[in-house]
């Protein structure tokens, strides 16, 4: 970006910041900072929680993830990133069959039923990591977007980002994010549509070619699409900042909610991840997605990409900073339940954050990979023991969890190239078609675990 483009861009983010804490009055009561209800005490309704769950997951990891895919994978790539979105239906069933077939208040209370402290160790580890994981890979792409890695100017706005998010969510928590949710997808869905119309009708643009952008069905896309289809029903799930909107309000608006944020989120991420597919076809050598996007379509364009970027990327870290609190506080006990134990919490996951971007990894889609791997040891339990309804030795749990967690370590080593045992073992050389694999055996053995396991319906024991 110019020097210009990078003033109004922090002009822009500084009237945002105002607004938002604006609209973040103080939370006083545990309702109101844990579980987002107004001082009235009224629930969100449809559309706020549509709306924030939206923004929750079109995030500025999101975003570029769907760009990159698409700039060096064609349409395959766009569709496999869309792929992960199917997640609001798949999550929204869980959702629903906890709350109002098995009688729960959080995942929490389920899994030490079914599996004691197993159940709740394991999940709480696992979603615990997949914060971290969101407030780092966030503010890694607000980092890439104002300049180099470990330029004073990357170094500030990842700090500055930070505090401004934090604050206004240790104020107001939940019903704080739920309020700046609602203005934050207002700009970004204006932002993507702009951005997207501009690619339409830029002279080289070109739908079947586009449409013609992954012709070979070993294409990396294909196999990462493989690998969501694999995931979609566990990635939910492990994602607390969507589970945590489903236990707010009544079924009905509930329901509704993941249904809406499924279509809206689809066709925003889709539409980003064409963006990537039209500039990847028009890529000059060793160009990187933003690049290329900067000198086919101008600064203008750069300046709306790193607007969307900042505002999606405050979106995610103010719910996921909520989240934090809740999971802390409520969900693990720690505390007596006060908003004050939760902004001590708040604090302390935006801290680790900033030391994973620090002194962490700089691969955007690694997060996505590897927690999404860890998190497939709960599939067998969606499939047995939620939605069959079905006992469960606790001992099968563990071999899940041991299967699924291996594979997602071994995928890291293996992609950040500290082993090559995979592609020695069995040929394959792309790090999607070694996940692929890794997947696939994580589900096979937790499946055949959880078969061994089977003690017959919870009917018949109770």
């Amino acid at each position: 970006m110019t020097d210009l483009s990078l003033v109004l861009l922090s002009g822009i983010l500084v009237a945002f910041a105002a607004a938002s804490f604006a609209l973040a009055p103080r939370a006083r009561t545990a309702d109101g900072f844990f579980f987002g209800s107004s001082p009235e005490g009224a629930r969100p309704g449809v559309w706020t929680l549509t709306f924030s769950q939206v923004t929750t997951w079109i995030f500025a990891r999101s975003l570029l993830n769907a760009a990159i895919l698409g700039y060096f994978f064609g349409i395959a790539g766009a569709l496999a990133y869309t792929a992960y979105y199917l997640s609001f239906l798949t999550g929204g069933w869980i959702v629903d069959q906890l709350r109002f077939r098995h009688g729960v208040r959080n995942i929490q209370t389920f899994m030490k039923a079914r599996f004691g402290r197993l159940g709740t160790g394991s999940f709480n580890l696992l979603i615990g990591v997949r914060l971290v994981s969101e407030v780092f890979a966030n503010l890694l792409v607000v980092g890439i977007v104002f300049g180099a890695t470990g330029s004073l100017a990357y170094a500030i706005a990842i700090l500055a980002v930070a505090g401004v998010t934090l604050g206004y969510s240790m104020l107001g928590g939940l019903h704080a994010s739920l309020r700046t949710d609602v203005l934050q997808f207002a700009a970004l869905a204006v932002l993507l549509a702009v951005l997207f119309v501009m690619t339409l009708l830029a002279p080289e643009f070109d739908a079947e070619a586009i449409l013609a952008s992954s012709p070979e069905l070993t294409s990396p896309g294909w196999i990462l699409l493989l690998v969501a289809f694999l995931q979609v029903l566990s990635y939910p799930l492990h994602d607390p900042v969507m589970t945590d909107r489903g236990f707010l309000t009544d079924r009905e608006t509930t329901r509704r909610s993941f249904v809406h944020a499924f279509w809206i989120s689809s066709l925003l991420i889709l539409a980003f991840g064409l963006i990537g597919v039209f500039t990847g076809l028009h890529r000059s050598g060793e160009e990187v997605f933003l690049d290329t996007l900067t000198r086919m379509m101008g600064q203008p364009a750069a300046l709306l990409l790193g607007v969307a970027l900042v505002i999606s990327a405050a979106s995610t870290m103010d719910s996921t900073f909520s989240s934090t609190a809740k999971l802390a506080v409520v969900d693990m006990g720690i505390g007596r339940g006060s908003p004050a134990h939760g902004r001590i919490a708040m604090a302390v996951f935006a801290l680790l954050g900033l030391v994973m971007v620090f002194f962490g990894t700089r691969d955007l889609f690694a997060a996505v990979a590897v927690s999404g791997t860890a998190a497939m040891f709960l599939t067998p339990v969606i499939i047995w023991s939620i939605g069959l309804n079905r006992r469960v030795a606790p001992a099968a749990l563990g071999v899940a969890v041991v299967a699924a967690v291996g594979a997602a370590i071994l995928y890291f080593l293996e992609s950040s190239g500290y082993l090559g045992w995979i592609g020695a073992l069995t040929g394959l050389s792309h790090d999607y078609s070694k996940l692929l694999l890794l997947n696939v055996g994580a589900l096979g053995i937790g499946l055949i675990a959880f078969a061994w396991g089977d003690r017959g319906p919870m009917e018949a024991t109770d």
